[in-house]
């Protein structure tokens, strides 16, 4: 017992010390181009009983103007863990009662490994108190969390097991207190990076069924698509998508069809249909791909986020109903066709089902400076046809890394949006890495006709153990006006075209923003810790043979 304890220190030192001299070099910013490895690797194991002591501290609320951010990842009796780290967070809300919300992330329970779990909380007071009740499975290797709900409240939570990239989809339905494995341990096949959505339309063929894509050259068994036409217990064998698209999401629009945006991990940038994989009696297949100028290319290796993405391309389909009805939006964050530094949160739409999509609009309004990163940029399509996007922004930093939580909104389509406000104040995104040098890859949200619940990573928490501060996650609440018609008075006049060439010339229009701090607050969380449910035991599932996979190449 006493040697393997030692043997077990040991490797956890050895490991450390190759992982600290592999990231003592910042990684060179890279620019489109095919990734020779994957985003998710399996580094440490976990981390022997007793090597790290968790201390306590009263969680962050840290407000700034009208916007309030509560920290989501607190003990059972609601502080602050000290000497942990969270990452990568995604939401999902319940649609039938805005007040039960669910948060996953990238759990690592001590920043001296790069070894995470699969974190989650909810609240039941619209995000004012959190509970962390643990991880989905305790010391299992997980990542790339990716939250949704169906049309009825429940909770979906897809995620990785990174050392197969197999993922596996759970399901609450207690508002996220406790999740039970819906498919089998890694039976929803998957791979890195992967999202999924679910069509929440009572009245489409697919109505409930759930469709995930993901990088094909990282997957588990082959393949970049996949459906599920019982709530996620069982998937279909993967297919291919045309263009192998990557790090990008999926929606459904009110008449079931299914729409895909993704990248080459460059500038080119598509929106992929299908009409038919709302039916169950089919194998699905692409009919219409149209290429998108999304007026630059995506970046890894940042010098805000220097081992992962500055964006993904996501897309959303507007279900209002109404005069924008089925119109599909895609927003990632890019640097400039001509720059080489920074990125700017770029917005198209298509009016046509994504025959034709518009010039690029460029949602961030401070002066172009090339020096500065609006990172992270994604969008929420309300009810009511609202289009809500979030970012993290450096425009206010003298140093160009320092960021806040940004938000605009447009309420006619996409053709105009609203001042930019910042709703954090200012943090370092350079501190907290767990063995990992970055701050994740995404952030997310999900809008309502008042206004969008937001999940986004921070470092307001200060570690005096470690002299820096820490990654969190955040929940915040951002809404135009606080009332149920937001109208906004648009900065932006260009008129959208029904173009995938056009280059649009936006002109930009400085917005003053007030200096916030943030404080510790201590506050006691009053809900109970839920009880997990018993996860029932897996069944092998029927597939082709796997084929082998590429050995990753070490990380630049």
């Amino acid at each position: 017992m006493k040697s393997s304890v030692i043997f077990s220190l040991l490797l956890l030192i050895c490991v450390s010390l190759i992982s600290a001299v592999s990231s003592s070099g910042q990684p060179p910013l890279r620019v489109g181009g095919r990734m020779t490895e994957p985003l998710e690797k399996y580094g440490m194991p976990p981390a022997p009983l007793g090597t790290y002591r968790l201390d306590t501290s009263p969680r962050m609320i840290s407000p700034y103007g009208i916007f309030v951010s509560y920290q989501v990842n607190v003990d059972a009796s609601g502080n602050n863990i000290v000497g942990d780290a969270a990452n990568e967070p995604s939401i999902a809300v319940d649609p039938t009662n805005g007040n039960k919300v669910t948060i996953g992330w990238r759990q690592f329970n001590t920043y001296t490994s790069n070894f995470r779990q699969a974190g989650y909380g909810y609240t039941t007071d619209g995000g004012l108190h959190w509970t962390f009740p643990g991880v989905l499975q305790n010391n299992v290797f997980r990542s790339d969390p990716v939250l949704d709900s169906d049309d009825t409240g429940n909770f979906f939570y897809l995620s990785l097991l990174v050392d197969t990239f197999c993922g596996d989809v759970w399901r609450s339905t207690n508002g996220g207190q406790s999740w039970t494995l819906r498919s089998p341990q890694g039976g929803a096949y998957s791979g890195d990076k992967e999202w999924f959505t679910v069509d929440k339309t009572p009245s489409s063929m697919g109505h409930g069924f759930q469709y995930q894509f993901w990088t094909g050259f990282f997957a588990c068994d082959f393949g970049e698509f996949s459906r599920s036409t019982d709530g996620g217990a069982t998937w279909q064998s993967p297919i291919n998508i045309p263009n192998d698209p990557n790090w990008g999401t999926l929606d459904v629009a009110s008449n079931g069809y299914l729409f895909i945006g993704g990248n080459d991990e460059g500038s080119s940038f598509w929106c992929i249909r299908s009409t038919n994989a709302q039916n169950p009696a089919v194998t699905p297949t692409f009919d219409q791909v149209t290429t998108v100028n999304m007026g630059g290319s995506v970046v890894f290796g940042s010098t805000v986020n220097p081992d992962g993405l500055a964006g993904q391309t996501f897309l959303a389909v507007d279900r209002s109903g109404g005069p924008t009805n089925n119109n599909i939006y895609m927003v990632t964050s890019v640097q400039p066709f001509g720059a080489n530094n920074g990125t700017d949160v770029m917005f198209v739409r298509s009016t046509d089902g994504g025959v034709t999509f518009s010039a690029p609009h460029r949602i961030n309004d401070d002066p172009i400076n090339h020096n500065k990163w609006h990172y992270f940029g994604t969008i929420g399509v309300a009810p009511n046809g609202r289009i809500d996007s979030v970012w993290l922004d450096t425009r206010n930093a003298a140093n160009n890394t320092d960021s806040q939580l940004f938000y605009s909104y447009s309420t006619d389509g996409g053709v105009t949006w609203a001042p930019n406000v910042a709703v954090s104040s200012s943090f370092t995104p350079l501190e907290g890495w767990p063995q990992q040098n970055k701050i994740g890859d995404y952030i997310t949200v999900v809008s309502d006709n008042t206004g969008g619940d937001v999940a986004y990573s921070a470092t307001f928490n200060f570690n005096p153990n470690r002299g820096q501060h820490e990654q969190d996650v955040y929940f915040v609440r951002v809404s135009p006006t606080g009332g149920p018609t937001p109208t906004p008075t648009p900065t932006a006049t260009a008129t959208a075209t029904a173009t995938s060439t056009a280059t649009a010339t936006a002109t930009p229009t400085a917005t003053a923003t007030a200096t916030g701090t943030a404080t510790a607050t201590p506050t006691a969380t009053s809900t109970a810790t839920a009880t997990a449910t018993p996860r029932p035991t897996p069944t092998p599932r029927s597939q082709p043979a796997p084929r082998p996979r590429p050995t990753p190449l070490p990380r630049p």
